[in-house]
This record gives structure tokens, sequence and C-alpha cells, in this order.
């Protein structure tokens, strides 16, 4: 594949990001016969978490090996925080990185009860490049279950060890991994009664923190494309919604339009070239979809209750929504020409926010009962329900490309005039288990996961 000058100029976007990809899948390493030993069930509830002991990067010159162990934290970190790998201390390794430049002697490492062992070496090239070689191995089996050789420009060192972490996470569990992904939402500052909303962007694990807004605009539910490096908003002009497109790579924005109505930011649909949204016309609100080439706006449902929130299904054919047109906040599903409506929730209380998940098999939503939150899953035909979270107010889930964690917001109470109140971001698994704070530096809510950034 050939790099064109404007791929050349852009070192942080992503059509450099894909080239890099294309171009390190041909350089995988010889593996022998994988066992199947090294293996964890993801799909059993709780799991206790397996351990893995990961060694700096060897480097090819000493100037190398502070990135050679930022490589190895990285990965360390991004394996740690799935609840799924529980990294050894380091202090206990008795090989050096040196010694494991050939086969381990894997009679240490079952010494220290390591069950995993993730190896590497990193050089920098003439180029400005880095290429790193890792190899994952089989402590129990005494084999290799996994190696690749990986180039990349220097400044994209922490999406390399992304990739590596996601290479380990996917041979062990079988599952694809979700490292190499962002995450954009809504940082908020400032007194309650003045609340300062800026959209923000972060990895999946905080870094390469960044504001895209500089809050004198009230900006609202922010949503990935699932095709490109782009973002949907709501942001209050003049008092007036209005929703924008941001490209990531170049800062421009686009306006779609002035919607009076709209009370949440449109969802992409799965090829990217449609959006759909809920709009109020004369005092009610139903489901819009807009074609982005054309600007044509279809409407889909018409009925005076409340139809708003709504997603499509990954494949495109189906659209789940709430409404209240059975009496109170429930979620529906139909088909994506707004046909056969059917509810799928019949527990009690009220559902909300609800997205369908990359798989296809679930819809994760927000729900409210005896005044407590909670983020839960179903089937799209409504069996199966299942609470993961509660609290005094969880809301807006979204979920990783895998499909296997889900992210949302939570705010805790403050004083009668709202000081020490709180929004965070959590992530959580599709178990229910491993429940963790996404620090950001701001209080945050609203959050979208990114497609994997590397295809």
């Amino acid at each position: 594949m050939t790099m064109t000058n404007a791929d050349r100029a852009d070192s942080s976007g992503t059509r450099l990001v894909r080239f890099v990809a294309t171009a390190l899948a041909a350089f995988a390493l010889a593996t022998s016969a994988a066992r199947a030993e090294l293996r964890i069930d993801i799909n059993k509830g709780k799991v206790e978490p397996l351990p893995i002991a990961i060694t700096d990067f060897f480097p090819a010159t000493p100037g190398e090996a502070g990135l050679g162990q930022e490589i190895a934290q990285v990965v360390a970190a991004d394996l740690e925080r799935s609840g799924l790998f529980r990294p050894l201390d380091k202090r206990a390794f008795i090989q050096t990185p040196e010694q494991l430049r050939n086969i381990p002697r894997f009679a240490d490492w079952r010494a220290i009860n390591a069950q995993g062992l993730v190896t590497g070496q990193i050089e920098k090239q003439a180029d400005g490049s880095v290429r790193a070689e890792f190899r994952l191995w089989d402590v129990l089996a005494g084999e290799q279950m996994h190696g690749l050789r990986l180039a990349t420009p220097a400044s994209n060192w922490r999406l390399l060890a992304h990739r590596i972490a996601d290479e380990i996470y996917k041979r062990i569990t079988g599952e694809e991994g979700y490292f190499q992904t962002r995450i954009v939402y809504i940082g908020e500052s400032g007194p309650q009664n003045r609340r300062v909303k800026r959209l923000a962007i972060m990895d999946q694990d905080g870094a390469n923190h960044k504001f895209l807004t500089d809050g004198r605009v009230l900006v609202l539910t922010p949503r990935f494309s699932p095709t490109t490096q782009e973002i949907t908003y709501m942001a209050y002009f003049n008092d007036r919604p209005r929703v924008y497109l941001f490209n990531i790579d170049t800062g421009q924005q686009e306006v779609l339009g002035d919607f009076p109505g709209m009370t949440f930011a449109p969802r992409f649909s799965p090829e990217g070239n449609r959006v759909i949204m809920s709009l109020a016309q004369n005092g009610n609100s139903d489901i819009y979809t807009m074609d982005l080439r054309t600007r044509k706006v279809t409407r889909l449902t018409d009925h005076p209750s409340i139809d708003t929130s709504p997603c499509f299904a990954p494949d495109g054919k189906k659209i789940v929504f709430n409404s209240d047109r059975g009496g109170t906040q429930q979620l529906y599903v139909m088909e994506a020409d707004g046909s056969n409506v059917q509810r799928i929730s019949f527990g009690d209380g009220r559902y909300a926010t609800p997205v369908w998940s990359p798989r296809g098999d679930l819809v994760a939503f927000t729900k409210f009962h005896q005044n407590r939150f909670f983020i839960g899953v179903m089937r799209p035909n409504g069996s199966g329900e299942r609470l993961l979270t509660e609290s005094y107010l969880d809301e807006a889930p979204t979920w990783a490309p895998n499909g296997r964690v889900l992210m949302f917001f939570r705010q805790t109470p403050g004083d009668a005039q709202g000081r020490g109140a709180t929004s965070r971001l959590f992530s959580i698994d599709l178990t229910g288990f491993n429940l963790r704070e996404v620090v950001t530096p701001t209080d945050a809510s609203d959050p979208a996961w990114s497609p994997t950034t590397l295809q």
C-alpha cells in the first residue's frame, strides 16, 4: 500500500493509523500450535483474574529502555482494568528482559505462579518509527501462544501498546479487545446553576485527554460515527438546539440544522449515512431520520405519545426507542421503516436511553424504580432482563465495540444547594462485575464509546 502526502502529513490521524495496522498484519511471527490450557471463559459470570507476567520490552539500545518500560506498563494496565487479568509484581520476576530474548525458563515463571507470560523487544528505526516485537507464552504448557512484530511512528507508541493488549485479550478470551478506542463525553464544571459543559475526548484509559469546545456554548449528548472519525452532538445556539458534525482529525464543524424540538442529539445509522433523532412538533415527539447527503428528513413514528431516544440495531434493520404510549415510559422495537412496533420491556419501573449492543444480542438501558436508577441489559425481544448497577443516579450507557463492557455516568447527591454533588464516568462488564471509575479531570456525563481505532 502506498501512502499519500496527506497520510504522511497527518501523523495522528486515522488514515495513517489504518495504514500502519495493515502493514503490521504482514509481520506476524510463526507460532507453535496452541493448546487449550490458557483460556478465560468470559461468559460464566465473575472470573478469577488470570495471573500474567508482563516484562519490560528489552531495548535495542540503553536509550530505549524507558520506552520499553512504558509500553509494558500500558499493556499491563489495559489488561488489569479488564478485570480478567492480574499482572504480577515485576519484583518477583526471576529472569530479566535480556534473558528473555530467547525461550523463557518456564520453571522460573511457574515458581511465581504465573500462568501467562508476555515478553517483548523494542527498537527505534532510522526513519523515526518504532518497531516492537511481543510474544505471549503459555507457562503451564511451556509453549508460545501468539506473537507479532509491529511498526509504527514513534508518536503512536501508546496505540501500539493498546494493540498488543488487544491481541493478548483476544488470544486468551476468544473475544475482540477494546483497548484501541476513545471516549467522547461532556466535561462539566462550575456551580450547579451555572454549569459549564464542554465536549471532551480521551483514550479509553484516560490518556491523550483534550477538550474540543471552549464552554461558551452548552453542549450535550455526543455520539460517534460508526465509520469515520466524526462526532454528532447537540449545542444550544442562541437558546435554540442545533445539531453539529465534528471531525476529530481536522477540528472542523458542520451544522446539520436547527431543531427546536430536539431533546437528544441524533445517533448515526450503522453505515454512517443517516442519523436518527426525536423531534417534537406541535407538542408531540416522534422519531425521524435524516439522510446526511441530501438532508432529507423522514418521519418514522406518528403517535400522540412521546417517542424518543432511538437507536439502530447494528445491521440497520430494526430500531429500539422508548415511549410512554403504553401509559409509562417503556422500551419498544420497530422495523427500520417505522412499522411493526412491539413493546419489549415489562418490568416494574420506567425505562429509558436504550442502546443496541454492537453484537446485536442485547439492548442496554437506564431504569428508574423506587427512587433508584439502574443500568441493565435485555435481549431485543425483551427476555433475559438483568440489572448490572444501582445507585442514586446511573444513566446513559454506551457499549465498548466488542459488546462486553458498558460505560455510563453516575451522579451523587449534594446538599440542598447542590454543593458536593459529583458526576463521574464508570465502566462495568456484561456480567455485572468489575465496576471501575474512569478518571476524568472534571465532572463528566454522557459518554460515547468509539469504534476500534485500528481496523
